[in-house]
């Protein structure tokens, strides 16, 4: 009995020691969860971390940065289309000619541009001649004719001769003006000389009926050409416009005057701008789309018909503050563009580190977080998490290079803010 009594109380001893260790280790791991959710809290109350970046002269040069600052964009309240430059067809010739002959000369080469009325190749027949020739003896008959006419009729006011042989002169005086002024018009038509007996040519000019670039030379020395064939295809690029697809649940938002930015598919990123003229009333090819057409008001820009093109239609003013996509970087999962801070002159300073070792200045860069938001045409809506000076020196282009000049730097003792 004795015996039992004392397993007893040993087994208790335990039991309550037991409870007490797993009281304090409990004590303990919420001592500790409370201390890691502090400082979790401090750290998530910080300032974002900005980092600093230099480089030296040669460095800058070669890293091809450039600097600027916020553009304001309508990114939200667009209309996202795309379409083809296209030529008006009163701004596209095909040059032909109104009787047949065979090719003399060749003045010009595809790609020239020529202007209307000029000469771009020579045209022989011995249809010219002929036709120089009706021309002139129709203009001797009709000088005749003119003075019989005149003769007839003041006989025929006197009576001294019969209706009839005035009624004759008269005919035959019309029907020849008639002759004559075909003539002319077809020797205008061929740009032969209309003026003296001395002037008669076998050869004729073929000459551009616009201002324009040559685009097709369908000839070549000798060629027997028809009426009708083009010889050549010349285009005027100036009034170039831009056919966007507008789909169907879009079509009410849209209307003449509106703003088009559009930028080159295969070209580079430069923005090309645009104003509304014209809104079809058709769909197109049988799809819910009805194109929409643009006059592009960039006169420099060259384009040529049936380039592709990425648009937006400002349907809206909602304007941000926009960055070129290019000058935001990321890491670790944040978002960073880059600042131009100051320009150290150490051209006159001693004692420099290696790398910055020649140089006569010193770039430093800072690195600031920011929040992105809609991406459309090459730019990016961009919010710095700090505030910055309205003339801060931004990156726009070349933040990759800082960017992977700073990881190098952290890897070797970077400098750090």
């Amino acid at each position: 009995m004795k015996l039992r009594s004392n397993i007893y109380g040993w087994l208790m001893l335990i039991f309550f020691i037991s409870i007490y260790s797993c009281k304090k280790t409990s004590d303990e791991v919420r001592e500790h969860d409370d201390q890691q959710t502090h400082v979790e809290e401090q750290a998530a109350h910080q300032e974002p971390e900005n980092k600093e970046v230099e480089l030296n002269e040669a460095q800058y040069s070669a890293s091809d940065i450039v600097l600027g600052n916020f553009e304001k964009k309508n990114l939200s309240e667009v209309i996202n289309a795309n379409g083809y430059t296209k030529l008006p067809p009163q701004n596209q010739a095909d040059v032909s000619v109104f009787m047949p002959g065979i090719i003399k000369s060749i003045k010009v080469i595809e790609g020239q541009r020529v202007k209307a009325g000029e000469t771009i190749a020579t045209l022989e027949s011995p249809e010219f001649p002929k036709l120089q020739e009706a021309y002139l003896t129709s203009e001797s008959n009709l000088e005749y004719l003119a003075a019989e006419f005149e003769r007839q009729k003041t006989l025929s006011e006197e009576n001294v001769n019969a209706k009839k042989a005035f009624q004759k002169t008269k005919s035959d005086f019309e029907n020849e003006k008639v002759r004559y002024n075909s003539l002319k018009k077809q020797l205008n038509m061929l740009h032969l000389a209309s003026d003296g007996v001395g002037n008669i040519s076998s050869t004729v000019a073929v000459t551009a009926p616009i201002s324009g670039y040559i685009t097709e030379v369908n000839i070549k020395i000798g060629s027997n050409v028809q009426p009708g064939n083009p010889l050549f295809s010349i285009v005027d690029n100036s009034k170039m416009h831009v056919d966007l697809l507008v789909y169907e649940k879009d079509l009410q938002k849209v209307k003449p005057n509106q703003t088009v930015r559009f930028v080159l598919t295969n070209q580079d990123n430069s923005e090309i701008q645009g104003k509304i003229f014209s809104v079809g009333k058709a769909f197109e090819n049988e799809t819910k789309s009805v194109a929409v057409h643009a006059d592009i008001l960039n006169d420099k820009q060259i384009l040529i018909p049936g380039m592709y093109v990425n648009a937006l239609i400002d349907i809206g003013k909602n304007e941000v503050n926009a960055l070129p996509v290019d000058a935001v970087v990321k890491a670790d999962g944040r978002e960073f563009i880059f600042i131009l801070e100051e320009i150290h002159d150490v051209s006159n300073k001693t004692g420099e580190n290696a790398e910055s070792k020649g140089s006569k200045k010193l770039y430093h860069f800072q690195r600031i977080e920011v929040k992105s938001g809609t991406a459309q045409l090459g730019y990016i809506q961009v919010t710095p998490l700090q505030t910055l000076n309205k003339d801060a020196k931004i990156v726009l282009e070349g933040s990759y290079y800082i960017q992977s000049h700073l990881l190098k730097s952290e890897g070797g003792g970077g400098h750090e803010h």
